[in-house]
């Protein structure tokens, strides 16, 4: 998708992440989730979808793509992805408020003691702006499990976890 105005960083920023699914796979690579079945399985995407979306991610520096032990492949946020953290929070804060009465479906908080965290990423409990690795998150009182599929990959991310906290098989 192309969008007209070249000179709007909006713009620019949709050329990048405004796709469909492409917002849910750096959801999801927040959550853990590192390598391309496992996207799948989650996401319920259609393969090839999920290969251009990755794709894109990657030659846009938004995720990177390792080998690791055993020649596997996983993908990683860099430091650009992220970047989108704020995005990412902002869009569920929005989601919650429009579409979830019972309250947020997820909540952050940080980890080291178990403040919840505002929309600008502070620390209830101790006022500090809390880096990615040291976000918690978890089931909020809007989180209806009966909605979320039986897999494994979705069984690991709707429990409390620490955002980026690789998924293994």
């Amino acid at each position: 998708m192309a969008y007209a105005d070249g000179n709007c960083s909006l713009a620019r920023a949709l050329e990048v992440v405004g796709e469909r699914w492409t917002l849910l796979i750096v959801r999801d690579a927040f959550f853990g989730v590192r390598r391309f079945g496992d996207f799948a399985t989650q996401l319920n995407v259609p393969r090839a979808v999920l290969t251009n979306r990755l794709k894109r991610l990657v030659d846009e520096g938004v995720l990177s793509r390792e080998r690791v032990v055993g020649g596997a492949v996983e993908y990683q946020l860099t430091e650009d992805g992220l970047a989108l953290l704020p995005v990412i929070r902002a869009l569920m804060a929005w989601g919650d408020a429009h579409s979830s009465p019972a309250g947020p479906r997820r909540v952050m908080r940080h980890d080291a003691d178990d403040g919840l965290l505002d929309d600008q990423g502070r620390c209830s409990a101790c006022g500090g702006r809390v880096s990615v690795p040291e976000i918690r998150i978890e089931p909020g009182p809007g989180f209806d499990p009966s909605r979320t599929p039986a897999d494994p990959v979705s069984e690991v991310i709707n429990g409390p976890r620490r955002l980026l906290e690789p998924i293994r098989p």
